[in-house]
This record gives C-alpha cells, sequence and structure tokens, in this order.
C-alpha cells in the first residue's frame, strides 16, 4: 500500500517511517511529494493545526489519488498568547526559513523572566483516503465497514519552555530553542531521533494513525 506523505521534508517522511518501524507495521510504502508528480498545492489559510492538515492532506487525494498523510505543527509560546502558533512556518515573513523564525523568536521573549517561558510544540496530522477505501477507515473505527469515512484528525502536544539560546544541531524548526518537560536543560534538538519520537508531539500523533494505516493494507 503507497501511502503520501505531504511533505518534502526528508525528516518528516524519516519519523513517520521509523513510527511504523516501532509499531511492526509493514507493507506501507511512504512516498513524499518529491516522488509524485508535482500538482497545485492549496495555500495554507486554517485558523487551526487541523484546518491546514486536512488541506494538505484532502490535495493529497485530490491529484495524487493516493491516502495521503499530512502533518501542520508549530510551537505556542505562552507569553505570546500561544503564538507563533499556525504561523510558525512563515513568523518572519517567509515561509520555512528556520534560522529567521528561531532569530525573530529569541528577540520577541529576551525579556521574558523564566518563570514564564512556558512553550508548547502542538501537531495535528491528518489522514485522508480516496472514497473507494473509505470503508476501511470506517472499520478501523469500529463503524459499519460500508460506511462512509474518508478522512480524520489526531492532535498530539509536547510542553515544556523556551530556551534562551539555540542548542543542537538534531532535528529541525524551532527543535534547538525548545527543551521538554522530561529533558529539562537539554533542547529536542539534543535528543537521539528514538527518544524524540517517544516523546514529540508529532510523534504522540502519529502513533494515533498507527491502527488506521494499518487497516488501509486490506
Amino acid at each position: 500500500m503507497k501511502v503520501l506523505v505531504a511533505s518534502r521534508n526528508a525528516k518528516k517522511l524519516a519519523e513517520l517511517n521509523r513510527v511504523l518501524d516501532a509499531a511492526g507495521v509493514e507493507g506501507i510504502e511512504l512516498l513524499s511529494l518529491r516522488d509524485v508528480e508535482e500538482y497545485p498545492e492549496t495555500p495554507e489559510t486554517g485558523a487551526t493545526f487541523e484546518d491546514n492538515a486536512l488541506i494538505k492532506a484532502r490535495d493529497g487525494v485530490r491529484y495524487a489519488g493516493l491516502p495521503t498523510v499530512a502533518d501542520d505543527s508549530g510551537i505556542c509560546v505562552d507569553a505570546l498568547n500561544g503564538m507563533p502558533g499556525v504561523l510558525s512556518a512563515r513568523w518572519s515573513g517567509g515561509h520555512g526559513d528556520d534560522e529567521a523564525n528561531n532569530r525573530l523568536l529569541l528577540a520577541q521573549t529576551s525579556d521574558i523572566p523564566d518563570e514564564r517561558r512556558g512553550a508548547a510544540f502542538v501537531s495535528a496530522c491528518a489522514l485522508a483516503v480516496p472514497a473507494e477505501l473509505a470503508g476501511r477507515l470506517g472499520a478501523a473505527f469500529g463503524d459499519d465497514p460500508k460506511a462512509s469515512r474518508t478522512e480524520t484528525t489526531v492532535r498530539g502536544t509536547w510542553s515544556g519552555e523556551l530556551l534562551r539560546a539555540a542548542q543542537g544541531e538534531n532535528g529541525f524548526g524551532y527543535d534547538p530553542l525548545f527543551t521538554p518537560d522530561e529533558e529539562p536543560g537539554k533542547s529536542s534538538a539534543e535528543l537521539t531521533p528514538q527518544r524524540k519520537d517517544e516523546l514529540s508531539h508529532r510523534g504522540r500523533a502519529l502513533a494515533q494513525l498507527v491502527p488506521l494505516l494499518e487497516a488501509l493494507r486490506g
């Protein structure tokens, strides 16, 4: 069973592969947007992480004709009233400029005291499937196998604090600025991939999709 991961980020693809391997799921071949014919991508204008994840997942079904997993994630800083939130990837103006985004966030929070530097990573993962596979997805939820259920979303949250300077070379996005509650003083960019999968917002969300992806194999 081929499943599209609606991203060009190789690290996201590898993360889902590790989650599937850890769960013992076989028979699923993950493809990225680099592996399918290029198609027009709908702007991510949703008000929530779930909205944006569904936009990307639906595009994958519409244009590639494949079951599609999509993620929308970001960092929510308590002292900024939950921002950058859904604007995380383009916080500095351009999309996906990690260095500029991190620099701006550090500048905006430089005078926030330690006791108010709470933050959380949030990931919403969507799974959308072609209509002919809707019965399989419905059955995985315990529904009538003939019922139409073509999409779902799940959410994972990872709580911690915002650091005052970048630490670590692993990960991507805001990983160097985030220290999780489970590993105080260490950034998520300093964790091994396995430890990050165990703890992270995206790992927690993706793990909830495992039973559905298993069901898709038929």
